[in-house]
């Protein structure tokens, strides 16, 4: 298997709502195509999908209501700077997101927060100051 990852899918139970959230991130769909049923957005190669968490159980094979299509994840936004964390933030907060920690420094040497998304989906927003960014936005060690 080569290392690598292809899609993100998070099961949400509002599309729409998931949707408008990562829109007033400014985050842009990829295709309009079966948007009813998936929403799909291209980030720095690797696809991030959102899909009903009860059609989301049933291609897994699990049944509807269980929460099988959750788990123990956390999502991660490094940003450019460190004043960026407490900027990123409010801009999820202010799409509908909740900070879940405030930015601060943290105990690796970074500074960082969290914020949930509508569904409940965790992500982490980050400075790194041992990894920038490079000019694209992608991630190195």
């Amino acid at each position: 298997m080569e290392q690598r990852l292809s899609i993100v899918t998070l099961g949400v139970d509002d599309l729409a709502r998931a949707r408008a959230f990562y829109e007033a991130l400014g985050w842009r769909v990829a295709s309009e195509e079966n948007a009813d049923s998936i929403v799909c957005f291209t980030l720095n190669g690797i696809g991030f999908a959102l899909y009903p968490r009860d059609m989301l159980n049933k291609d897994i094979g699990l049944p509807d209501g269980s929460g099988g299509a959750t788990g123990a994840v956390t999502l991660a936004y490094n940003v450019r700077a460190r004043e960026d964390v407490a900027a990123a933030l409010e801009e999820a907060e202010r799409a509908g997101g909740a900070i879940v920690k405030p930015a601060q420094d943290v105990f690796w040497g970074g500074h960082s927060g969290y914020f949930k998304d509508p569904d409940g989906h965790l992500w982490e927003v980050a400075w790194n100051p041992f990894s920038p960014l490079d000019d694209e936005g992608n991630f190195a060690w």
